[in-house]
């Protein structure tokens, strides 16, 4: 055990104060997919002292292409990502601490988080941008750095962020692409999942040893089918009078106006429900009503799925919702409404 890390630690810039410096450490990642495996099980390797991973969805056979942790038993028992996640990395390092949360990046869960756990540092590994205004508002709020990543295609980006020294990500959004393709229209190679996994796994690294001096701190992107890569210096887009991070912040992303009940998933042809208050339903009782309508339900100890021709309706404990086989949000909440009132 004693030579667990010894290759890490006979890297100057961490070395033994270093390698301790990571083992007191707690990380959030938001997002178990592509970006977020790859992201925790560096970081469970490396030593990490705590871990925290939050995702609202569960295994796929078409996260298996490129979502390092997780098995096709997995997708068979369509285990919640965050459950899978944490049972694969525990096996990797029983030293390491991991929490799993099921559920939504919503304000109230990010900010609870925030203040209850005292992340030193967040990792971004979502699919949308409204989940990233809303870590960017409490990073902003608790001072708490925040590494960007995002991968389409062979095409990639990452920065990092730091509180009262660089231009959070609403001072960056003329920056940033918002909008485009995404995985599930423009598909996704696991290089370029790599690549922004290793340049945000790097940066915190950086700052978990105290070392800020080595930060990047320019906007990196690159696309490794086409050859190409740029690093751009964002500094003087930082703004006085920025809602997030100027001189009078007000967090537009973590009042409850911001705060959406309803989402269309990112290129996935579903939309998710969450209802206003969270809710405990047993849903081996709840399979057993479906059966009775004859309906097709399977459930495991985290979710419920239900077959209804062309929508499959996917619940969780708390009353969260996926309805796969539609965009449209009135129809989800029709089907969400007629069998959970």
């Amino acid at each position: 055990m004693n030579e667990r890390y010894s290759r890490q630690q006979l890297f100057a810039p961490i070395g033994k104060e270093g390698q301790q410096r990571i083992s007191t450490k707690h990380v959030l990642i938001v997002g178990a997919g592509a970006l977020g495996t790859g992201s925790a099980e560096a970081l469970v390797r490396a030593g990490i002292g705590q871990l925290t991973l939050i995702d609202r969805d569960y295994v796929e056979w078409s996260n298996l292409q490129r979502q390092q942790l997780y098995s096709e038993e997995d997708a068979k028992q369509r285990l919640p990502k965050a459950i899978a996640a944490k049972q694969r990395l525990e096996r990797i390092n029983s030293d390491v601490s991991i929490q799993a949360i099921i559920g939504d990046a919503n304000a109230e869960e990010l900010e609870r988080i925030a203040s209850e756990l005292k992340p030193d540092v967040i990792i971004d590994a979502t699919d949308n941008f409204e989940t990233r205004m809303t870590i960017n508002d409490v990073s902003c709020k608790y001072r708490i750095p925040w590494i960007y990543g995002a991968c389409v295609g062979s095409y990639g980006l990452s920065y990092t962020f730091l509180p009262g020294e660089t231009p959070c990500f609403q001072c960056l959004l003329e920056t940033l692409p918002a909008g485009g393709p995404t995985c599930d229209t423009a598909g996704i190679i696991s290089p370029a999942v790599q690549m922004v996994v290793a340049y945000q796994v790097a940066e915190a690294l950086k700052l978990l040893v105290g070392d800020k001096s080595s930060l990047r701190r320019k906007l990196v992107s690159f696309d490794v089918w086409n050859n190409q890569y740029a690093a751009i210096r964002v500094d003087q887009v930082k703004k006085s009078h920025c809602p997030s991070c100027g001189q009078h912040p007000t967090y537009p992303y973590l009042s409850y106006e911001m705060q959406t009940k309803t989402a269309v998933l990112c290129g996935r042809d579903s939309v998710q429900i969450r209802p206003a208050t969270k809710r405990n339903y047993d849903l081996q009782e709840l399979a057993q009503l479906f059966l009775r309508q004859g309906l097709v339900a399977e459930a495991n100890p985290y979710l419920l799925s239900v077959s209804l021709g062309d929508y499959r309706f996917v619940i969780f404990q708390d009353g969260r919702a996926l309805i796969h086989g539609t965009k449209d949000i009135q129809t989800a909440k029709t089907i969400y409404y007629r069998y959970l009132g």
